[in-house]
């Protein structure tokens, strides 16, 4: 296939949500005697390991999240996908498992999204193809070290607009009886556990109607952190941009983005510790990710305090998030490359 292969008319696009899809192939790397094969295309949507495999027991499993648009002019791009291959590899090496070359991972990126380009969503559908890059630990241990061999995958599945009738806001909560992440511990790397460690605390924000848990600083408790699976960005009353600086909250490539647009469009931008007490300063809050991009916060409850920000998205949030989305699917000039054509 090439990146002229129009859209499958056997789904509803329209109908597409933030879930998993079975398609064509995934594409698996496996890592052995110090060094990795040459990658092979599966229709099989399992995977087969040891009972013992070190992904299973010691925590080596470390995963990406980027996305693949089909563009106004036809042509079919992967948003930023080299700041993942960085990240990543800053992940593995910190899991003492072996890193990736960057032309294997855009190779990996380019093959699996060629053989499943028909699964992409039709520009204007607001629809992208998520692609998920997994690196495992797969040789078996029993004693607690890294194992011998690895397993790299990615897989891709066709997801809708997040977002079905606009941006709209969601209220968010201050989590005060659970940590994300230890103060010199995994924060910052994109592990499997850390989003283990979210699950409960999101599970008990769900149920007081809060869909959004809001971490402080593991330390002291002082500090905005992010949230349970997205960073923290506000846009101040007199205009700046301001997002957390901590050395336990994982490094967004989409915040990083949202800060390049802000700059582009002579938006003072802050990143640095931002005190709890500094969430009546803001007129704006979001959480961004790749999945959603920008999800407006209606308001944070941190305990008897509620701090309000308006049921739909801000203005300058909206500006960026239009910027934004708007490189990615080829309505705006991809002013700093950040396009990967497949």
């Amino acid at each position: 296939m090439d990146s002229t292969t129009p859209p499958r008319t056997d789904i509803d696009w329209a109908s597409l949500g933030f879930s998993y899809t079975p398609v064509r192939s995934h594409i698996r790397y496996t890592w052995k005697n110090g060094a990795w094969s040459e990658g092979v295309l599966s229709g099989d949507h399992t995977i087969t390991m040891s009972i013992a495999a070190t992904c299973l027991h010691y925590g080596q499993a470390a995963f990406e999240g980027l996305k693949a648009f089909r563009c106004k002019d036809g042509r079919v791009c992967v948003f930023r996908p080299w700041e993942n291959h960085k990240r990543m590899n800053r992940t593995v090496h910190q899991l003492l498992a072996p890193e990736i070359p960057e032309e294997m991972f855009l190779d990996a990126v380019r093959r699996v999204v060629r053989d499943n380009i028909d699964y992409i969503p039709p520009y204007g559908s607001g629809g992208s193809l998520y692609i998920r890059p997994l690196h495992v630990g797969t040789g078996p241990r029993i004693g607690v070290q890294p194992a011998d061999q690895y397993d790299f995958l990615i897989l891709v599945t066709p997801v809708g607009a997040y977002y079905k009738d606009g941006l709209h806001g969601v209220p968010s909560m201050i989590v005060e009886d659970f940590d994300r992440a230890a103060p010199l511990g995994m924060g910052q790397f994109k592990v499997a556990g850390n989003y283990g460690a979210s699950l409960m605390p999101a599970k008990l924000a769900k149920l007081k109607g809060f869909p959004i848990p809001l971490f402080l600083d593991p330390r002291e408790h002082k500090y905005i952190d992010e949230f349970g699976t997205s960073n923290f960005l506000a846009i101040s009353k007199d205009g700046r941009y301001v997002t957390s600086d901590s050395a336990s909250i994982l490094p967004s490539v989409t915040n990083m983005s949202l800060m390049q647009m802000a700059r582009d469009l002579g938006i003072t931008v802050e990143k640095r510790k931002i005190e709890v007490g500094e969430l009546a300063d803001f007129a704006e809050v979001d959480a961004c990710g790749t999945a959603v991009v920008i999800t407006p916060i209606s308001s944070i409850t941190y305990g008897e305090k509620v701090f309000e920000y308006g049921k739909e998205c801000g203005p300058v949030s909206k500006k960026l998030y239009d910027r934004l989305t708007g490189i990615q699917h080829g309505e705006v000039a991809d002013e700093h490359g950040w396009l990967f054509e497949v």
